[in-house]
């Protein structure tokens, strides 16, 4: 895949992801895909992705939309960073729009994404949304005990700094 083929790949993913069709938004994934989202953590093959999309998402929120821009992809990987916005459904948060500015990471095999991560200030659209600081100090310390536990974070801690080799 080149990145015009990825570009085309990040326009058929996000309109799949507007469209709520859970199943749609999951072809775009390998079998073994596994898909980090921010908020409702992460999710393994294709049937979990599409739940969480139909079934958790677009039950949280209305008038989604999604666009990818500047998209890089070498040797597998891509990058894209995106906005995206939606109006809450969540009955206290009930009708509040919010935006979202985020960089997504990609990992494709034979056309498909086999990893997806993203990366968004999750305390902004909180913010948008009104959450209380009590609970976003709850939420805030469930990511940070995520990001702790990553393979890749554990592997990061364990290595010496640059200027220590």
């Amino acid at each position: 895949m080149d990145r015009d083929g990825f570009a085309r790949l990040l326009q058929d993913f996000t309109l799949s992801a507007e469209s709520g069709d859970g199943e749609r938004f999951a072809r775009h994934f390998t079998d073994d895909a596994i898909y980090y989202d921010y908020i409702y953590g992460p999710h393994k093959g294709r049937a979990e992705i599409a739940h969480m999309m139909e079934h958790m998402f677009h039950r949280d929120a209305d008038e989604y939309r999604w666009e990818m821009f500047d998209p890089v992809f070498e040797n597998g990987m891509g990058y894209a960073w995106s906005l995206s916005s939606f109006r809450s459904r969540i009955p206290q948060f009930e009708g509040k729009r919010v935006v979202i500015d985020g960089m997504s990471r990609f990992l494709v095999r034979d056309g498909l994404i086999s990893e997806y991560r993203e990366s968004v200030n999750g305390g902004v659209a909180m913010t948008q949304l009104g959450v209380t600081p009590e609970r976003m100090e709850k939420i805030f310390h469930r990511w940070a005990g995520w990001l702790k536990e990553r393979p890749e974070t554990v592997e990061y801690f364990a290595r010496p700094k640059a200027k220590d080799k």
